[in-house]
């Protein structure tokens, strides 16, 4: 995963269905391109980590089981 500084315009940013509907500004954005996804946080929109499918499933892979947990 890489980070990049900048706003990425013309980009659909989809938000995490855990943020909710009263326009949170906390929450996470995903984006994709044809041969990369694009995240971000909401209140911090130019930082945007940019991955591929494998590597984010593994990320969320190993949320999901804990192993990321102090």
């Amino acid at each position: 995963m890489t980070c990049e500084r900048g706003r990425m315009s013309g980009l659909a940013w989809q938000k995490s269905s855990f943020s909710g509907p009263d326009g949170n500004k906390e929450c996470v954005e995903l984006a994709a391109t044809s041969d990369a996804l694009l995240l971000r946080e909401s209140d911090e929109p130019d930082a945007v980590l940019t991955t591929g499918p494998a590597r984010l499933a593994a990320l969320l892979a190993a949320m999901k089981a804990g192993r990321l947990n102090p």
